[in-house]
């Protein structure tokens, strides 16, 4: 795949999420799902904001928004209550499941 395929990849993926009825995520929101779904658990706000290199506040704002999109959970981790967890839930998996349909749909109608 050249860099202007995968840029015309990028762009009809998001088109179709644009034009959805699902929710729209930032940059940002999408990149922290992706993250707590397709890397092993567990998730703290603590390590997505060492991985993605931003504050946790900014960890936290996001996640407040996924969470009432029901895409993820917070829980306190009982064994240290200063870590917050970060868990999956079904209707974020289904959201990244339809994603990845929609990936491969639009990647078959790239011209070779």
């Amino acid at each position: 795949m050249t860099a202007s395929q995968a840029l015309h990849l990028w762009h009809n993926t998001a088109l179709k999420l644009v034009h959805s009825d699902g929710p729209d995520l930032t940059l940002r929101q999408m990149s922290i799902l992706l993250h707590i779904y397709l890397v092993p658990p567990p998730h703290t706000v603590r390590g997505l904001a060492a991985v993605l290199g931003v504050t946790k506040p900014v960890i936290t704002r996001a996640l407040d928004s996924m969470g009432s999109l029901g895409l993820v959970r917070r829980t306190r981790d009982e064994r240290d209550r200063r870590n917050v967890i970060i868990q999956r839930t079904v209707d974020g998996a289904l959201f990244l499941e339809n994603l990845g349909d929609i990936v491969v749909e639009e990647a078959r109608g790239l011209p070779l």
